[in-house]
């Protein structure tokens, strides 16, 4: 199947997509926090919602990404580079600034699901960092001469989600012992900071001296 990417680029892309998955931002705190105020139900909305928004995100991502890629392998190669930049951007914030989870607890306003689902898809959908994010990110995965990159962007795209949604769901199961531990563990905080700088960081990198070597 050629959508497929090469088992060592699956290998690496399914280590980062986990690592995303479990470090705490926007989404994971609404899910949490709706978990924690109506219940599991609204949890798994918010889940449902933040998805959505990324089944947006992968499915312009790769049709931009490929229309780029058609028009000019040089632009493709600037926007690697970019994305290269990018990374390690994030990689620094997240050991600058941390994690962000502010979770609110107790009995709030008990919403409609159709509207908690909406607040999921809101906060991915319209969040730019999540289009930068998915742009730059992406490409490191497939490469400019390779005809079926479109197939594999896609591909990339939803497996991102099928990783994702499965692990969110569990936390959500988990709400109350999860956010505990969270909130009582500031290591575990700082380990989810490396980890996420050592993923974006090594991706970066890797980049780099792939297209030095080239040269």
């Amino acid at each position: 199947m050629t959508f497929l990417p090469d088992l060592a680029v699956l290998a690496a892309f399914t280590l980062a997509a986990a690592i995303l998955t479990i470090t705490p931002g926007p989404d994971m705190t609404l899910f949490m926090s709706k978990t924690l105020q109506q219940g599991r139900a609204a949890g798994a909305a918010a889940v449902i919602g933040a998805a959505s928004g990324i089944v947006v995100h992968s499915l312009f991502a790769a049709l931009g990404i490929s229309a780029l890629l058609a028009a000019s392998a040089t632009a493709f190669a600037v926007l690697k580079y970019a994305g290269a930049a990018y990374l390690i951007y994030l990689a620094v914030q997240a050991l600058r600034s941390g994690s962000a989870l502010a979770l609110e607890e107790g009995a709030g306003k008990q919403e409609p699901l159709s509207k908690v689902w909406l607040q999921g898809l809101t906060i991915n959908l319209l969040n730019p960092k999540i289009v930068l994010f998915f742009v730059t990110f992406l490409p490191q995965f497939v490469s400019a001469t390779d005809p079926h990159a479109a197939g594999k962007l896609l591909f990339l795209g939803f497996y991102f989600i099928l990783l994702a949604v499965p692990s969110c769901l569990a936390m959500v199961f988990g709400a109350s012992a999860f956010a505990r531990f969270l909130k009582s563990s500031p290591k575990a905080m700082r380990a989810f900071d490396w980890a996420f700088a050592g993923i974006m960081g090594t991706f970066a990198l890797k980049l780099l001296a792939a297209r030095a070597a080239a040269n």
